[in-house]
């Protein structure tokens, strides 16, 4: 593979791509299979345009219409020469993307006498997945079927002969790459010519035309309809289209709707109704309504601006094709110290792909250097703070991924009946991913980007395990009553709204403890009104801007925002009553349903405009005062979900060095494993897992060490967003020595006078890397602790723990539980 050092590729779109593509300055792009960043310089000659040039509806007939109309058939005209088709044999119909395409197809030939037959390559994209639903009967095939239908005199399938037959597949596989041959449609039809209904074929050429020329005048092309999303190619307007060859044309006239634009009379009246369709050109009678014909100017721009940028989609294809190479060799070198590979490639290997090649896409897994697989949740959330965007999970892709993860249907219904959804945190499951990792280059795409992937592969992932240590479990000298170590309760918080700022308990004041938690902790939520999503820091780090102050006297929770705020008129505070105010929240009856950690929940809204606006406006993002106290059944309650694993019972046990990792960390318990007991039907409010989260400070010390030793600074307590935190006293240190990560060992601890049960170490996510005090985002601690706790995939940092009622006790404090800063805290038992 020629590298394009020598024809400047390279180095002209590193000359140019601060200036074109500012967006991705500091950021390694690896997404254009979903979407590709549009240039500076189309997006100026756009404006330019807009607001120079007058365009009307084209649906009018003034001048202004009349103009847009004219630069509609220029662009159509344009677009057509782009992919080398000759506007005598194919029409261009504009749709929102390719599924629109897609959709508009199935639609003409559901709509058929005999209805259609249904036959789809197992690469398919779900959306062209979805069109067996509309068929009288489908059929999945994949490359052994292709080659044995092709391999005969004539096409014989196991489907109805009556109707008319569509095929459909990719030129370009959205997940691994893999390219299929364009001359499939017109083999497959020579191979048809016996039938009494026709075939059709149907080519999903998005992936393919992304980075590729994509040439409808070769004599091997000759599928029907073709679709392509157009943003994929130049990043900007966000348009499809559907390209139609001529001779396929009539399956349209079946098609009932029609639309605005599309015919050209209409009855509507009680003794007729009839409509006459436009019959001059195809693209007439199926663009509904009127077009987004700004969108389609803009596509003028971003054909001269490509051209003008990268020369051909040949040379595009040359480049991302060779850097698709040095990311495949990369990937595949990386190894382990124990000589075990990093990277499970999906992909097929470059230099032994078929003539058509492989498309600038490399699929893959990650294992440790014990085989287990790495959690995607945890690859991209360390991606995300490296400023690394990639795709990981299913891919809309579901065949190839079934195929390639060898995932059985019974395995896919097991996995849906465990909860398992995409998108979801729990990728693995009975022992195998789910999903995979994507990364995918385009036009812009340079070696850097490529050389950066594979730098933070190795930082993250490659495991020194050359010297696995023995991990004594008894750190510090213990019996089955109590701990040496003096260690006492250094800060309470609680968090009254999920998600936004904390309220330090004063010193002195005795806390509540209830079975749901800390008084007060975590009652109240934000909802986004549109998606029903409860708010939280990863997606809005302003919320930590948002401080709260229970004011028990005056019987309210005072709220204030402590960042800037766009426009006049915004309150410095509000003031939320602590008791339930039935003029502030909706009706029991009219309660929201939000979801909360993706599980389904009904909230009491507030309906008062303040309250509302004052949150909204402080964030910037439309949102929903609710409240979920304690007491409530159905999806008014939610559950403990922390547990622990069978691994952390083993009385010694070794553990795998991670890159940089501490010496004596104990295998964590995992908080959300599948194979463990669940810890009870505990109650909880709206935190994410348990009733109180504990961190202890020496760990937070050590974690700080590290980031310190590497050139960063540390990060105080409040990161980890701990209910509790503790800390060993220094005359203990000095006897004992560094109390960190004792925790993960712990069974139950007393705090005061009461008794907590540990429940699970606390999986992380990046949401630890939000400054409280400022709300900007960091990459620490979160890199820090991927390095250093990541077990299993998963990152871990405190620990789960509930309050344990005293059987039989009678007093007052056993009655009314309360902590307060200063309590002592001993370890009534170990894990064993």
């Amino acid at each position: 593979m020629t590298s394009h050092r020598q024809d400047g590729y390279n180095t002209a779109v590193e000359g140019f791509r601060d200036r074109e593509y500012p967006m991705l300055q500091d950021a390694v792009y690896l997404d254009h299979s979903g979407s590709t960043p549009c240039a500076r310089s189309l997006m100026d000659a756009f404006s330019r345009e807009i607001t120079h040039t007058l365009y009307g509806n084209p649906h009018s007939g003034s001048l202004s219409s009349q103009l847009s109309t004219s630069r509609i058939d220029d662009v159509r005209l344009r677009l057509l020469e782009f992919f080398n088709a000759d506007p005598s044999e194919y029409d261009l119909v504009f749709v929102a993307n390719a599924t629109a395409g897609v959709k508009l197809v199935v639609e003409a030939m559901r709509a058929l006498p005999h209805g259609y037959s249904y036959v789809y390559h197992q690469s398919c994209h779900t959306s062209l997945v979805g069109a067996r639903e509309d068929a009288k009967q489908s059929l999945c095939v994949d490359d052994s079927d292709m080659e044995y239908f092709l391999g005969t005199d004539s096409l014989s399938l196991p489907i109805d002969a009556e109707s008319a037959i569509l095929f459909a597949y990719s030129a370009q596989s959205h997940m691994d790459g893999g390219r299929y041959p364009l001359s499939w449609s017109r083999d497959l039809k020579e191979n048809s010519n016996g039938r009494s209904e026709p075939l059709y074929t149907l080519l999903d050429a998005a992936s393919f035309g992304a980075t590729s020329q994509l040439n409808l005048s070769s004599a091997d092309f000759a599928a029907d309809f073709t679709v392509l999303s157009l943003y994929k190619i130049f990043g900007f307007p966000d348009l499809g289209i559907l390209v139609v060859r001529r001779s396929a044309a009539s399956i349209f006239d079946s098609r009932r709707y029609f639309g605005g634009g599309t015919v050209d009379l209409v009855t509507c009246s009680r003794k007729e109704q009839w409509h006459s369709r436009k019959s001059q050109f195809l693209h007439e009678r199926l663009e509904d309504g009127t077009l987004p014909f700004h969108s389609i100017m803009a596509l003028d721009s971003a054909m001269t601006v490509h051209s003008d940028l990268f020369g051909s989609m040949d040379r595009v294809g040359q480049h991302t094709s060779y850097l698709a190479h040095r990311l495949f060799h990369g990937l595949q070198s990386l190894q382990h110290r124990n000589s075990s590979p990093v990277c499970v490639l999906y992909t097929q290997h470059p230099d032994s792909a078929t003539p058509l090649g492989i498309g600038p896409v490399v699929s893959f897994n990650l294992k440790n250097s014990a085989g287990g697989w790495v959690s995607l949740g945890e690859v991209e959330k360390l991606a995300g703070l490296q400023k690394i965007h990639i795709r990981t999970g299913g891919l809309c892709s579901p065949g190839k991924v079934a195929a390639a993860l060898k995932l059985e249907p019974w395995e896919l219904k097991r996995n849906l009946s465990a909860g398992f959804r995409c998108g979801a945190d729990n990728e693995i499951v009975g022992g195998k991913p789910t999903g995979v990792i994507r990364a995918s280059l385009g036009a812009m795409s340079t070696e850097s980007d490529v050389d950066r992937f594979l730098d933070f592969v190795r930082e993250f992932f490659v495991e020194d395990c050359s010297a696995p240590l023995s991990l004594p479990r008894k750190t510090f000298p213990h019996s089955s009553v109590s701990s040496p170590i003096d260690m006492h309760v250094k800060s309470i918080t609680v968090y009254p709204i999920k998600s936004c700022g904390g309220f330090a308990v004063p010193p002195g004041v005795r806390w509540a403890v209830r079975t749901e938690g800390l008084a007060w902790d975590r009652e109240w939520c934000l909802i986004h009104p549109g998606s029903g999503e409860a708010l939280s820091q990863k997606r809005y780090p302003k919320m930590a801007l948002l401080r709260p102050v229970i004011d028990f006297d005056n019987g309210v929770l005072r709220v204030s925002y402590i960042g800037p705020v766009n426009g006049l008129g915004h309150p410095s505070e509000v003031e939320i009553p602590l008791s339930a105010n039935p003029g502030l929240s909706a009706p029991r009856s009219k309660q929201m349903y939000s979801r909360v950690c993706g599980e389904e929940i009904s909230a009491q809204a507030y309906v008062s405009s303040d309250v509302n606006s004052f949150f909204s406006k402080s964030l910037g993002v439309p949102c929903v005062l609710a409240r979920f106290p304690a007491g409530g059944i159905g999806l008014c309650s939610r559950t403990v979900k922390a547990r622990l694993q069978k691994h952390q019972h083993q009385q010694s046990e070794t553990y795998r060095t991670l890159p940089g990792s501490f010496p004596d960390i104990p295998s964590p318990p995992d908080s959300d494993s599948d194979s463990a007991k669940q810890s009870g039907q505990r109650s909880i409010l709206l935190s994410n897992e348990s009733p109180i989260l504990l961190v202890n400070r020496s760990s937070v010390d050590v974690v700080n060490e590290e980031i310190v030793r590497r050139g960063g600074a540390g990060v105080p307590d409040d990161s980890y967003r701990a209910n509790v935190v503790i800390e060993t006293a220094a005359t203990s240190r000095e006897r004992n020595g560094n109390s960190a990560w004792t925790e993960d060992t712990w069974n139950k601890i007393r705090i005061g006078q009461h008794e907590f049960q540990l429940l699970g170490s606390c999986r992380r996510c990046q949401m630890v890397c939000v400054d409280q005090m400022t709300g900007i985002r960091r990459q620490e601690p979160f890199s820090t602790l991927a390095r250093t706790r990541r077990f299993d995939g998963k990152v871990y940092f405190g620990v789960h723990m509930r309050h344990e009622p005293g059987s039989g006790d009678l007093s007052l404090s056993s009655q009314s539980p309360a902590l307060q800063v200063g309590d002592a805290v001993t370890v009534e038992a170990w894990l064993s």
